[in-house]
């Protein structure tokens, strides 16, 4: 087990980059680095970004300077590769997923995507923002394989976020509203309706049995609990950000108690394409981040 740093030959913001690994456990790596001070927003899916001023301290740290192959052969035997497109999208790559996702949907409604877009940009959002609404659009398509997703639920996804201020239950109901009154005049009052419905189905993501379309959105909204490790462990970050208002004390508490819950639902996920695809890879991570709240 051993943290490594390869040679820093990344530039940007005026000086030079390298990479800080563990070849062992990312939660090695985030050990080492809180104990030197490297911050948590540097973290990137398998490694930190380090700056080459802080190369001599994590060095005295313990950490070993590598060639960058070494380096990479060694993050790859480890088991925690990420490969680029496996990584949490850019804010910028999202966006335009999400915009091209409005064009076959509502494309005669491009106000309201400009105001659901500036929602999900809001700048106090950390997981919440327009990279979840990309990660749930994609999400749909995969469970949905060789079929179109229905409308609704297509729009529900748009709208289950839509009001963030985290407050559970308002938000979603606030969600909801809002989805009801800017779509009853676009697609009529019982569609409207029906997004609403299912956007209030995320609030307890329990689908009641035989509800495909809200299955759908619900294993959609819980789609990031299964991906790959270093995936999980940014969205970890990003949540951790977003409730930045609670002590470690009680984000522990209460983050503890989301995951307990997630873990003691059976099955996680309610369609059998969504179970096939991710259940496996989440119930380790729920396991691993419960291990490490209750140390």
């Amino acid at each position: 087990m051993a943290i490594l740093l390869d040679p820093p030959r990344w530039p940007a913001h005026g000086t030079e980059f390298g990479h800080l690994v563990s070849d062992s456990s990312l939660d090695e790596l985030h050990a080492f680095a809180q104990a030197a001070g490297v911050p948590a927003r540097a973290f990137d899916h398998d490694h930190y970004d380090v700056p080459v001023a802080r190369y001599p301290d994590l060095i005295d740290a313990g950490a070993l300077q590598v060639p960058s192959g070494e380096l990479l052969r060694r993050l790859v035997d480890a088991g925690l590769r990420v490969r680029p497109r496996d990584r949490t999208p850019k804010r910028t790559v999202a966006l335009a997923s999400a915009q091209a996702s409005w064009q076959a949907l509502l494309p005669n409604a491009p106000a309201l995507a400009d105001d659901l877009l500036a929602r999900w940009s809001e700048p106090h959002r950390r997981y919440h923002d327009v990279r979840h609404l990309a990660q749930c659009l994609a999400a749909l398509d995969q469970l949905a394989a060789d079929t179109a997703v229905p409308r609704p639920v297509t729009l529900a996804a748009w709208f289950h976020d839509a009001v963030h201020q985290g407050e559970p239950q308002r938000d979603e109901e606030a969600s909801a509203e809002l989805a009801q009154d800017s779509l009853t005049p676009l697609v009529g009052t019982a569609e409207a309706a029906e997004v609403g419905r299912l956007v209030r189905t995320t609030i307890a993501h329990d689908p009641d049995p035989g509800d495909l379309d809200a299955a759908l959105l619900v294993d959609a909204d819980l789609s990031i609990l299964g991906q790959l490790r270093g995936r999980y462990h940014v969205y970890l970050r990003d949540v951790r950000e977003e409730y930045a208002r609670y002590d470690d004390e009680q984000f522990r508490q209460g983050r503890l108690a989301v995951v307990r819950g997630l873990l003691t639902r059976r099955p996680l996920y309610s369609t059998e394409t969504g179970r096939r695809l991710w259940a496996a890879r989440a119930e380790v991570n729920l396991t691993e981040e419960q291990a490490r709240l209750t140390r």
